[in-house]
């Protein structure tokens, strides 16, 4: 009997290691099914990048992290009355760029993620004669009320250029600047991206990012579209996009302006 009851016992011992492995399997089945399918077959390199939490995150994000910053939404089209409004100098006092940045006459200038083009006009009289803005965007709609505003003032040295959410389509070498006002916290992938504008700048050319100050709770804008200083060094400064943070600008009532440099590819 005491054989029967060892051989009983050790029997049970070996089912319920057998049930724990068979549900140990099924939660690690379950965890991957929460992936999106989407993310299963990108490459490794990406899936490490970024991460994903779809399920508890601030609503006007995507629920992608990047760098321990969640992605914000971009901004329809439909949204081009908001970067068209009335009051926007008076809040940003966008006007200042020109002169902070110390643009002129001849240069190649990128407005990434140009919108209805409010940036680009006032950019594109800065560079002229000779010289040319080349306004970006991932939205068709958004470059034909470009091209309305263009015609409706008669300026003619503004390129459309549709870009892609991981490049702009520029040129490699063939910017001496990237402006992206209000625009790099939208991007869905910010690390492809900034490897493609990189690529676009010339040499010691500068990258510009014009980002809600998310230092200054008083900044009227949610969350999710501020971005830090030190957040924006973390992501743009990251030495294989071979950036180097040169200063901050701080004249706008609501905005840092961040300049970094291109160095010299090790």
């Amino acid at each position: 009997m005491r054989t029967a009851s060892k051989k009983f016992v050790s029997e049970n011992c070996f089912i319920g290691i057998l049930t724990c492995l068979l549900m140990v399997l099924l939660q690690t089945s379950s965890l991957q099914a929460d992936e999106p399918a989407s993310e299963k077959s990108k490459p490794a390199d990406e899936k490490d990048r970024y991460f994903y939490n779809l399920r508890d995150h601030d609503r006007n994000g995507i629920g992608k992290f990047y760098l321990g910053r969640e992605i914000a939404r971009v901004m329809g089209y439909q949204g081009a009355p908001w970067l068209e409004r009335r009051t926007r100098e008076q809040e940003e006092r966008l006007s200042l760029l020109p002169k902070a940045l110390k643009l002129k006459p001849g240069m190649a200038i990128a407005d990434i993620g140009a919108g209805s083009g409010v940036i680009s006009v006032i950019l594109a009289e800065h560079v002229s004669p000779g010289g040319k803005v080349y306004a970006v965007d991932v939205q068709q709609e958004m470059l034909d009320l470009l091209d309305k505003k263009m015609k409706k003032q008669g300026v003619d040295n503004i390129v459309p250029v549709l870009g892609t959410q991981k490049s702009p389509g520029l040129k490699p070498e063939s910017i001496d600047l990237a402006i992206m006002v209000d625009v790099y916290h939208e991007f869905e992938f910010p690390y492809e991206m900034m490897q493609e504008i990189s690529k676009a700048l010339k040499p010691q050319g500068r990258v510009v990012l014009v980002e809600y100050r998310k230092e200054d709770p008083a900044v009227p804008i949610k969350l999710v579209h501020k971005m830090s200083e030190t957040q924006a060094k973390k992501e743009v400064a990251r030495p294989e996009l071979n950036l180097k943070w040169k200063e901050t600008i701080g004249i706008l009532p609501r905005q840092h302006i961040l300049v970094f440099e291109k160095t010299a590819e090790e």
